[in-house]
């Protein structure tokens, strides 16, 4: 939310600097993105007098002004069909950067004529949208002054970064109390005029739909002369991004922004009977005032009159009953909505407004009066007009809630020493108040429900920065370990994934139901998320990783190869899961291998056995299982299984279907490791055995087998590893050759003895264990 200094001050008593207000704002918890300063940009602006004015010589709709500045005449060349000597305005020398049009003045003919500097209009020194000739000052405005410290516009911005939970401070009076709180100043009395009916509300005010909008309240205005709001409120809407459209327009937005109370008017010519705050109808639509037709639900509350929908209730106004220039009569829009229903509705049309961010956090449900009273009074000191008497319908949720403190609490949960007194003057300041050690909470903090929130305020009051650092008490001696096997177990993975060239990413837990839809849907969905596009708690880490191996490709990447451990959540449990994709070329092209290589599903298949080492698995003993399901590519997937149904890891290409719904990078091959699968290690103490390196040299013999179409690699050379598994130490794959006989797999068998050296016939009877228990599964020793 913005505000400028200003504004602030119409709330606030206070000498303190702009710095020393946003230091406060951020130690209090209301953190201050930017302090802005608008003099800063418009300073090379002078204020200058025009001395003459003459035709230019090659351009009938241009004039060759002499323009003094307050250092002399110079020659500036205009197209203002309003510029005329004698007029004052504002004037930009050689070197002045001009925000509306982007460029930098600089000395320059034009037509023939030179010109050293510009005239200026509102619109090219973005100070409103007139562009129809230069700004005119008044006859005693001081030539040569700089145009900031005339029209007083070096007023600092603030930019404040409002939480969720502090719905108070959406509005710059609530901000103010937090200050006054803290010791930056006095807040002001709230001012609010005494306003009296003088004949009775012509618009009848009902309420249908209660528990969306327990409270409405209405009056009239007539008479009233719509033009342009005061200086004073444009400059302050201005400051906060708000562009000034008209004084009635202007006046609910100064409202909205200044005490967080939004409210519309609607133009009583424009209406047909009265104003009804009730569900919308099935296939219902109103057309709004961004000039968008929105289709409403029913759980969608309106106002509505006997005819049509003019408002979508505490979102957005609508085009049909919006005020113009034309307006004479005015029906002020006082209500209050229930948060939940508002977000519901807003989500559910894509639409956000100032109002929707203030009703959805909670508005103070008791300033329905003062509110209206307020719109009431400066509508009359503007606009004119006579107010009718107040229509008031329901009842706002105003129930009084209360919290016993003990002040003790503040040191225990705050760590902070605030004397009771202290402690009274901060809860009283933020409006808690006392009744011996029970505080009232104030009707606009509904975030505050118990001793724990008190704690809260006294201590960000007093600042975070005043916690003094206290270490935690330790136990004498070597600190016992405290990660779980797991915990390590992760930890050794992460280590040994970025080792081996692959960058960690950290990706949402969320996703859209599209995006879940994908991997068989999600079982948890958010009721109230923050995005469509992040809806539902992710049944796979691949979508994060799939969008992010996507835009580093897309912004230039040539290989990608990321990784992420995090959770997968299912309808039983979380499950901690390791994800990885490669994406791009496996390697560059260059002059030794010719073009770039593409990653394939052995290259998933060596980076998820590496991790799984690195995790405690037991790689030699893991069976590989073609076809990984069904959001794997049918024929380059696999899964690494201990038994039939065991799946610890899944890996290969992705399905070309959720390749192309994903908009999954081309080639691109990924792997996921379900770590909770891995059995635990069997350990016999923390101590590691001592290395005793064989005694004997160990001998290697390759065997080269025909093997029958459907026979596996992986489960021939378990079977030659299962021939003799004491002499046997390893069993290699190292060639695949297509023979006119069949398919040829050649392996390198690796044979230790232990206490003597093999004599042939004991390598010839193990030679033959291997060749029978290749012959089992269909195989013959090529010859």
């Amino acid at each position: 939310m913005k505000f400028s200094l200003e504004w602030l001050k119409d709330h606030l008593d206070t000498e303190a600097s702009a710095q020393e207000i946003a230091d406060k704002l951020t130690a209090s918890g209301l953190e201050v993105e930017e302090v802005s300063d608008p003099a800063e940009a418009l300073a090379p602006f002078v204020v200058a007098k025009v001395l003459t004015a003459d035709k230019h010589p090659q351009a009938d709709k241009l004039q060759v002004l002499t323009v003094d500045a307050g250092s002399g005449p110079v020659q500036v060349v205009c197209g203002a069909p309003n510029a005329r000597a004698g007029m004052l305005g504002v004037f930009g020398p050689p070197g002045a950067y001009i925000p509306g049009s982007d460029i930098t003045l600089k000395v320059a003919a034009i037509r023939g004529v030179e010109s050293n500097g510009m005239m200026c209009s509102s619109r090219e020194l973005e100070l409103g949208d007139d562009h129809s000739g230069i700004i005119e000052l008044p006859e005693d405005a001081p030539v040569g002054m700089a145009y900031t410290q005339y029209a007083a516009l070096d007023d600092p911005v603030f930019d404040v970064n409002v939480t969720p939970n502090r719905q108070d401070c959406m509005g710059v009076r609530g901000i103010a109390r937090d200050l006054a709180a803290a010791g930056i100043g006095t807040l002001k009395p709230l001012a609010v005029p005494q306003i009296e009916g003088s004949f009775p509300c012509p618009v009848p005010v009902r309420i249908e739909d209660p528990e969306a909008c327990p409270a409405f309240y209405g009056r009239a205005i007539k008479g009233v002369k719509n033009g342009s709001s005061p200086d004073w409120m444009q400059r302050r809407l201005k400051a906060a991004g708000q562009r000034p459209i008209s004084a009635l327009v202007d006046i609910t937005n100064f409202l909205t922004i200044g005490y967080g109370r939004p409210a519309h008017v609607y133009d009583i010519a424009k209406l047909h009977g009265g104003l009804t705050a009730r569900a919308a109808k099935p296939s219902e639509k109103v057309l709004a005032l961004n000039e968008k037709e929105y289709s409403l639900e029913p759980f969608m509350t309106v106002i509505a009159d006997d005819s049509e929908v003019h408002d979508i209730g505490g979102i957005m106004g609508g085009e049909n009953s919006g005020v113009s220039a034309d307006t004479t009569d005015v029906m002020l829009e006082v209500a209050y909505f229930t948060p939940g229903n508002i977000a519901r509705t807003g989500q559910a049309l894509a639409l956000t407004s100032d109002a929707r961010s203030r009703f959805e956090r909670g508005v103070d449900p008791a300033f329905l009066d003062d509110g209206i009273t307020i719109l009431t009074g400066l509508i009359v000191d503007i606009c004119g007009g006579e107010p009718s008497a107040l229509e008031r319908v329901g009842t706002p949720p105003v129930a009084k809630r209360s919290v016993a403190f003990d002040f003790g609490r503040t040191k225990v949960l705050g760590g902070i020493d605030v004397p009771e007194k202290r402690q009274r003057e901060i809860l009283g300041s933020l409006g808690f108040e006392a009744t011996g050690n029970d505080f009232a909470i104030p009707t606009w903090r509904r975030d505050v429900d118990g001793p724990a929130d008190l704690v809260e305020e006294v201590a960000r009051i007093v600042g975070y920065d005043n916690v003094p650092s206290t270490p935690l008490d330790r136990a004498p001696g070597v600190a016992h370990p405290t990660a779980t096997r797991s915990q390590l177990a992760e930890r050794r993975v992460r280590r040994t994934a970025a080792a081996r060239g692959l960058d960690e990413a950290v990706t949402w837990s969320f996703i859209s139901e599209a995006e879940a839809a994908a991997f068989g849907g999600g079982d948890w969905k958010l009721a109230n998320p923050i995005s469509e596009d992040m809806k539902v708690m992710r049944p796979s880490l691949l979508p994060g990783l799939i969008a992010a191996a996507r835009r580093n490709l897309d912004r230039g990447a040539s290989s990608v190869r990321l990784f992420e451990i995090g959770r997968r959540y299912l309808g039983d449990a979380e499950h901690s899961t390791l994800s990885l994709i490669l994406a791009g070329d496996r390697k560059d092209r260059g002059w030794q291998s010719g073009k770039a290589q593409a990653f394939d599903a052995f290259d998933a298949k060596a980076e998820v056995l590496a991790l799984l080492d690195a995790a405690g698995a037991p790689v030699d003993n893991l069976q590989v299982f073609p076809d990984a399901g069904p959001t794997w590519h049918p024929g380059r997937s696999a899964t690494l299984r201990l038994g039939p149904k065991t799946v610890i890891a899944a890996f290969g290409e992705l399905h070309p279907g959720l390749q192309k719904s994903l908009d999954a990078p081309a080639g691109a091959v990924a792997a996921e490791i379900y770590l909770d699968a891995v059995p635990a290690a069997r350990s016999s103490g923390h101590a590691r055995s001592a290395y005793s390196p064989p005694a004997l040299q160990a001998i290697t013999r390759d065997f080269a087998f025909i093997v029958p179409a459907e026979a596996t690699a992986d489960s021939l050379l378990r079977a030659i590893r299962g021939a003799d598994k004491a002499l046997i130490t390893g069993v290699r794959l190292f060639d695949r050759f297509e023979a006119a006989d069949g398919l040829s797999l050649a392996f390198e068998v690796t044979l230790q003895p232990t206490d003597k050296s093999f004599t042939d016939e004991q390598i010839g009877d193990v030679s033959k264990r291997i060749v029978g228990a290749a012959e089992k599964l269909g195989a013959r020793l090529r010859t």
